[in-house]
């Protein structure tokens, strides 16, 4: 008899926002009959593409930068849980609170308690893709607390009642003019006069929300760094709209994924060059923002952090995609995908699109999770990411890695075999012979059959039909190779003797 402890079962999977809806070629083929869609996201990843290489090109060490970086990260990954309870030591120690949520539930439910201890039905809210990874604006709604967003994409998209579709530029599949649009919609004080001059959009946000920054005694951020050797946490931005809500607010919550973390000041060093030139094309951001727990009369005196799990523990145990967590949300493998630029990030479901997102969100909510599984087919592989990714993600090889998985969860039991089970083990006896792939090529005038009179084959049965969905196969030749050169050339299965090496040959192969 065993004795239930409380604990619970292992891997914990992530939940909230991390799910396809539906298939991503699905999705993708509906996304790709947009075409000021794909416009849109077509200059603005081009844009983005061309200012990172310039400002990366000026640093004689950039590479030495992203194995620095990748380094960091390794090394916080294998001593995450040491790392961990020394920031909540010193964040603690300098009036911070720190709550742990394993999940998105729990961990809109700590957010929700914290905002109603302070008795306020509103809150202001920096950029946070923890926050929309947990659904955490749906989930205040349904308590009855407002959430305001401060960012000025993340506003556009909150106005259109949309999900962002980008990492770092969230509206970036709408243009000014659908933006001026919906400001004139949604805002009540715009201006009825209101053009699509980016400035004039710009100054509308900017009195909209100034209301907010004044009046919100509480506000919600997320995190890019947690320095464990101190206790801070340090968020950048390039609005300032950040700043305002980490400093005038009572109340400052973070929600912060667990990988954050680095182990001090010196590696923010290298972040802090890497960060910006991969995500904006700055050389530096327009504004970091540190803290260190509650400081008497300058800033919030009341600090509260978030730390969420939500699946990264799981990811942490798959050795081979565990390096996904280094991910720092700089969005440079999403400007140079060809599957990104021409899908857009709804396709992908998840709040994380693009290459990352098609590793991230099924290491957090498992392979099997949902339509998760197709996400690591959305790519071609051409290793674009890869070579953009500022910490060395190696996204093609997790890719291939997940696609196994994906392969091995949907093998059949021992009773009842998969397709690809059948087919497999038809493949292994045909291949292991030449007179067993002599018998089978015997039926290629079968496949001429099925072809019929125009000569290609436009539909195959089972699993085999995803091959035909974009291409057709062109019918086989009358006669195979083997059987063409047998009444050629006699027996292909004769042996032939090797040419004899010469004894210079035989030199030149040992050097």
């Amino acid at each position: 008899m065993s004795t239930f402890l409380g604990m619970p079962s292992l891997p914990v999977f992530g939940s909230g926002n991390l799910h396809a809806a539906e298939p991503f070629p699905k999705a993708a083929h509906r996304e790709l009959g947009n075409a000021q869609l794909r416009a849109n996201l077509g200059h603005a990843t081009h844009t983005i593409r061309d200012k990172r290489l310039q400002v990366v090109s000026e640093l004689p060490d950039w590479e030495q930068l992203r194995d620095a970086g990748s380094a960091i990260k390794e090394n916080v990954m294998a001593r995450l849980p040491q790392l961990l309870e020394q920031f909540e030591e010193n964040f603690t120690a300098r009036g911070g609170v720190i709550h742990w949520a394993r999940d998105a539930d729990e961990a809109n439910a700590i957010v929700a308690g914290l905002i109603r201890d302070t008795g306020e039905t509103e809150v202001v809210k920096v950029k946070s893709m923890a926050t929309q990874e947990i659904g955490l604006n749906e989930y205040l709604e349904d308590q009855g607390i407002a959430a305001f967003e401060t960012d000025l994409a993340e506003l556009i998209v909150q106005l259109d009642h949309d999900k962002p579709s980008h990492i770092l530029v969230p509206a970036i599949h709408k243009n000014r003019t659908q933006i001026r649009d919906i400001f004139l919609r949604e805002m009540p004080d715009a201006d009825p006069e209101l053009t699509d001059s980016p400035a004039v959009l710009a100054m509308a946000a900017r009195a909209h929300l100034r209301r907010k920054f004044l009046t919100a005694k509480v506000a919600v951020s997320g995190a890019n760094f947690a320095l464990a050797d101190s206790g801070t946490l340090a968020v950048v931005e390039s609005e300032g709209n950040g700043r305002m809500c980490l400093t005038l607010p009572e109340t400052l919550i973070t929600v912060m994924g667990v990988e954050k973390l680095l182990p001090g000041w010196q590696d923010l060093e290298v972040f802090m060059q890497l960060l910006p030139r991969s995500s904006t094309g700055e050389r530096m951001n327009p504004y970091t923002s540190l803290w260190t727990g509650v400081t008497e009369g300058d800033g919030p005196r009341n600090v509260h952090l978030v730390l969420l799990d939500n699946g990264r523990s799981a990811a942490l145990a798959d050795e081979m995609g565990r390096s996904a967590l280094h991910c720092i949300r700089c969005s440079a493998c999403m400007n140079v995908c060809p599957v990104y630029e021409r899908t857009g990030g709804h396709a992908y479901g998840s709040t994380y699109p693009g290459p990352i997102g098609a590793i991230l969100s099924p290491l957090l909510t498992g392979i099997e999770a949902e339509e998760n599984s197709s996400l690591p087919y959305a790519s071609s592989l051409c290793g674009a990411c890869y070579d953009a990714c500022p910490v060395k993600i190696n996204i093609p090889d997790i890719l291939v890695h997940l696609r196994s998985k994906d392969v091995d969860s949907k093998r059949g039991t021992k009773k009842l075999p998969s397709q690809m089970d059948v087919g497999m083990k038809a493949a292994s006896w045909a291949l292991s012979s030449g007179k067993r792939l002599g018998l089978v090529e015997k039926g290629l005038p079968l496949g001429r059959l099925a072809a019929g009179p125009d000569k290609k084959i436009t539909k195959l049965p089972g699993i085999a039909a995803g091959w035909t969905q974009s291409r057709d196969i062109p019918a086989p030749p009358p006669e195979s190779f083997r059987s063409w050169w047998a009444r050629e050339h006699g027996n292909p299965n004769d042996d032939v003797a090797p040419p004899q090496e010469t004894a210079t040959q035989g030199k030149e192969g040992q050097a």
